[in-house]
């Protein structure tokens, strides 16, 4: 029997069956990123932004369409991620202001809302790049309206129709995008989109993943909630247990493994914390199972040390002790100025660099984890300005910063595309305090392009971009535009891509070394370049990033 129309009750269970096929494909969907480094991370950016939305329409009952609407692209705008979740929020954003006035919907009104959520990606992207997630929604919205001139009024013709086509476009995209073809994959952020409308047509047809706030779907949404009647003044734990423990390691646990023992706290946890010193590491993580913390260790090692503490029956037996101490003075609110600074950073020491230049605040992010845009929001809400400048030093930031501007009435929000750090630092040393705020944009912009990039990190999978052939675990020296160099010695790709960036008018070259370097490592790279660039000035810090062995300018 044909379904003409779609109330609001089905749509709020459609995306939340959306949201639930989207995270269980999300680490398929970051491995088809065509660069092979180990943050690729469309998968999971599409998955935080989506599940920023589902938590609040799982939470509504018995919502109205304009309720289920306000909740998809509010929770949604805020909770975007990187440009793929920023392009994702734009679409639910558009569609939602053409259904939230009807209590159904029908074809003519889903391909009108198709119409519009594709007007409002396309406008959120300064240059819009077909072969992307764009391209696949267009083709969604050009299938819809065919369907909808052609007489059809049964949904589920309309669903089967659109997703085939969507496919089919996704299929394409390597025609249209080389680089996808080069590298063997289609468009990530394409088949995130698709695998959405896939999980929303086995919600309409009552076969999609149970939505449930299980550890996983909480974490990737940002927080833990039932949405039962809470008692006020029961403080609430997103993470109730404090969990520590040393390992003495019986496997190599190079930068590789810190990074995916990361990834993985960071799903089940917060506040992750991990040292290494030679052979033992410490942890720490708040967690709401502990056991899948050790059963994680123990791959890489004996337990010499484990300590778990139910943080809220801490906080009682200390509540007493507490209550009897001075009241702690509230944070001071920062000092009110004209000009304020906030600067996206990963890594202890580029954020000291940062605070010496006069940032005046720090969202911890960067190629790991993307920052959302009320990530951006928060800190613009802690920067006491009337104009702030916001570096958020990675390319695939800059929308989640636009799109926290627009979202601002307040203040006056300048947001500095730099796409690095080296571009963010050069940029504050030319800021100059007397000047006005546009003269000052003019003038960090013009220092930004005077800096070239290079960074490196290693390959997570066998590849090809650019005509350059990369194999698994080979250093990659990664510049502005794409590949400069790759090979099995760190030194040889550092000095080729070097050799690639300088240039008879460069002076300078900078180096920050990473988390996982050794002072000593880097100082024998630093000889190395001095020796070989005899005539340009080598200024060495320790930036502390993940990931990135060394980022190196030119300038």
């Amino acid at each position: 029997m044909a379904v003409n129309t779609v109330d609001a009750k089905l749509i709020a269970k459609m995306f939340l069956a959306g949201a639930k096929n989207l995270e269980a494909q999300k680490e398929h969907i970051n491995e088809l990123n065509v660069f092979p480094v180990p943050d690729g991370d469309t998968g999971t950016n599409m998955t935080l932004t989506i599940m920023s939305a589902a938590k609040d329409v799982y939470s509504l009952k018995d919502p109205d369409m304009a309720t289920v609407c306000k909740s998809i692209s509010s929770g949604s705008l805020r909770g975007a991620r990187g440009n793929s979740g920023v392009i994702l929020s734009q679409l639910f954003r558009g569609f939602s202001k053409v259904i939230k006035t009807y209590d159904e919907i029908d074809v003519a009104v889903i391909s009108a809302g198709c119409d519009k959520a594709v007007e409002s990606a396309y406008k959120a992207v300064m240059q819009p790049k077909e072969g992307t997630i764009l391209t696949v929604a267009k083709g969604i919205a050009e299938k819809a309206n065919e369907v909808f001139e052609s007489g059809e009024t049964d949904i589920d013709v309309l669903f089967k129709q659109v997703i085939e086509h969507a496919k089919k476009v996704l299929d394409e995209t390597p025609e249209l995008l080389p680089v996808l073809k080069e590298a063997g994959v289609v468009d990530s952020g394409g088949a995130g989109l698709v695998a959405v409308l896939e999980g929303m047509y086995d919600g309409f047809l009552g076969k999609g993943i149970e939505f449930t706030m299980d550890e996983e779907t909480s974490q990737a949404a940002g927080e833990i909630r039932h949405f039962e009647a809470e008692d006020p003044k029961k403080k609430e734990y997103k993470f109730l247990y404090h969990t520590t423990l040393s390992l003495e390691l019986d496997k190599q646990f190079n930068m590789q493994g810190e990074q995916e023992v990361r990834k993985y706290l960071e799903l089940v946890g917060e506040e992750v914390a991990i040292a290494v010193d030679e052979s033992i590491v410490n942890v720490s993580v708040n967690t709401n199972d502990p056991g899948m913390v050790l059963q994680k260790a123990l791959k890489y090692g004996e337990l010499i040390d484990v300590q778990v503490l139910n943080r809220k029956h801490a906080e009682n037996k200390n509540a007493a002790k507490a209550a009897e101490a001075p009241a702690k003075a509230a944070e001071p609110e920062m000092p009110k100025k004209d000009i304020g600074f906030i600067a996206v950073s990963a890594g202890e020491g580029i954020g000291e660099i940062f605070k010496n230049l006069g940032v005046d605040y720090l969202i911890q992010g960067g190629q790991t984890m993307n920052p959302s845009t009320e990530d951006m929001l928060n800190a613009i809400a802690k920067v006491n300005a009337d104009h702030i400048f916001i570096f958020p030093n990675n390319k695939n930031i800059i929308l989640a910063a636009n799109q926290a501007r627009d979202m601002t009435k307040d203040k006056d929000i300048i947001v500095m595309p730099s796409k690095t750090v080296p571009q963010c630092i050069s940029a504050l040393i030319a800021f100059m305090p007397d000047s006005s705020v546009k003269d000052n944009e003019t003038a960090m912009t013009e220092a930004m392009g005077q800096v070239k990039t290079g960074s490196v990190t290693y390959a997570v999978r066998d590849t090809s971009i650019d005509g350059v052939e990369i194999h698994q675990d080979d250093y990659m020296g990664i510049g502005d535009k794409g590949i400069l160099s790759n090979g099995k010695d760190i030194e040889e790709v550092i000095l080729t891509m070097l050799d690639k960036m300088a240039d008879g008018d460069s002076s300078l070259i900078s180096i920050y070394y990473g988390s996982d370097v050794e002072e000593s490592a880097a100082e024998q790279i630093r000889a190395k370049i001095s020796e070989k660039y005899s005539s340009m000035d080598v200024e060495m810090q320790k930036g502390g990033q993940p990931v990135y062995y060394y980022i190196l300018s030119v300038e």
